[in-house]
């Protein structure tokens, strides 16, 4: 069953993991994405590694599995577009292209001939999209963007870690992920556009942009108040309980949302008295109030195991889950059942398959597949080249001896 972008053809040429990752969406919704790569070395994460994917006895395969994770159902092409037929070439599969997708700096790919208004021209229904760390325009528009600077500049990383710690990144790169998330949706609504009237556009992505929209609550809570938030950890800076809590044998996350709930987690916490107690009877009373809140509610928590609290506290209807490892993630029943471990075929890795994590996007109509694996470099240059250009074998032997190819 074709995807809700099958047709779609996407010239692709991203690396790391902002601009992977959102060309990796457009690809698992039908697009045909053709990832454009630097001969001998290819995308920057084919060497962000160990771990390595492994072949049937256990032992390292030449692909990492950072590549992996952003890269499915893509095609590569290795092309030099420093060189003239290299840059010739490129323009000749953006023809035959509906879009466009760079993270270069800002302006880096002018010096190609492959800038947005060098090509608008020429192909006035191109959707060109730019990913990079601060966005076309403004006073930081030349600087290089890394997920961390993004982090730390956005304020993301003043409001994550223990209130006494160090201010802290997040365990994955969001700003690229958020920022490859905007991208996608960007490109959807610009192709919409363009099925409509024809036109092509330049959607400018800033990550810096993008962490400062994520900010949501907290940025509203400056917004409201004047006031920077203070690092919580775990807990919530607006809801009270809603973090983890230690349990005699583990720790458990307990998100009590509203009053009723809060009065059920008392009940079975053999603290019906709280509810009663004007300090504590509505969550913005609580939250005033939470210092004098948490310890009482910390002692009862350890009290008992993580089994007796989320067993009771799910049978009553109160929020709470466990704190997984990822084993516990990928052996979760629900996890399991919803198949978000897929397994493919890789010519890197023989009668061994090779891992992935499914796209969580589901569409009753027009579902998400998976049709080809992580691509080794240059996997499909020759067969691209010749499908989509005509192009011949000797024509191919002669690139390829010259290092365009």
């Amino acid at each position: 069953m074709p995807g809700p972008l099958d047709g779609i053809r996407v010239f692709d040429l991203t690396r790391i993991l902002a601009g992977p990752s959102c060309t990796q969406i457009l690809a698992d919704l039908g697009a045909d994405v053709i990832k454009i790569e630097r001969a001998g070395s290819g995308d920057d994460t084919r060497q962000f590694a160990p771990p390595f994917m492994k072949d049937a006895d256990g032992n390292d395969s030449t692909e990492s599995a950072y590549f992996q994770c952003a890269n499915r159902n893509k095609r590569s092409v290795t092309l030099d577009i420093a060189t003239e037929k290299g840059q010739a070439i490129a323009r000749k599969l953006i023809a035959k292209s509906h879009v466009f997708v760079e993270n270069f700096k800002t302006g880096g790919l002018s010096k190609y001939g492959l800038g947005y208004d060098q090509l608008a021209t020429e192909f006035p229904g191109l959707v060109y999209c730019s990913i990079t760390g601060f966005g076309q325009t403004g006073p930081y528009a030349k600087r290089p963007g890394y997920d961390l600077l993004i982090q730390g500049m956005s304020g993301f990383m003043s409001v994550t870690g223990e209130p006494d710690g160090l201010p802290m990144k997040s365990a994955i790169p969001v700003a690229d992920l958020m920022a490859g998330m905007y991208a996608s949706v960007s490109i959807n609504a610009a192709l919409r556009h363009q099925a409509v009237t024809g036109e092509g556009q330049h959607i400018d992505i800033g990550m810096l942009d993008v962490m400062v929209a994520f900010s949501t609550i907290q940025g509203m809570n400056y917004l409201a108040t004047g006031n920077n938030p203070a690092r919580l950890g775990n807990a919530h800076p607006n809801i009270v309980p809603y973090q983890v809590f230690r349990t005699s044998n583990g720790s458990i996350l307990l998100a009590v949302a509203n009053d009723e709930q809060f009065k059920r987690f008392c009940a079975i916490a053999n603290l019906s008295h709280l509810p009663d107690d004007d300090r504590f009877s509505t969550n913005p009373k609580r939250l005033a109030n939470r210092t004098e809140l948490l310890p009482t509610l910390e002692e009862a928590v350890a009290s008992n195991t993580s089994e007796f609290w989320l067993e009771q506290l799910e049978a009553n209807n109160v929020s709470c889950g466990p704190i997984n490892n990822l084993d516990q993630v990928f052996a979760d029943e629900h996890v399991v059942a919803r198949g978000m471990r897929v397994e493919m075929d890789h010519p890197a890795t023989g009668d061994a398959k090779v891992p992935l994590i499914k796209s969580p996007m589901r569409l009753s109509k027009t579902p998400t597949s998976e049709r080809y694996a992580p691509p080794m470099l240059g996997q499909h240059t020759d067969e691209i080249l010749q499908d989509l250009l005509g192009m011949g074998t000797d024509e191919l032997s002669s690139l390829r001896g010259d290092g365009v190819i």
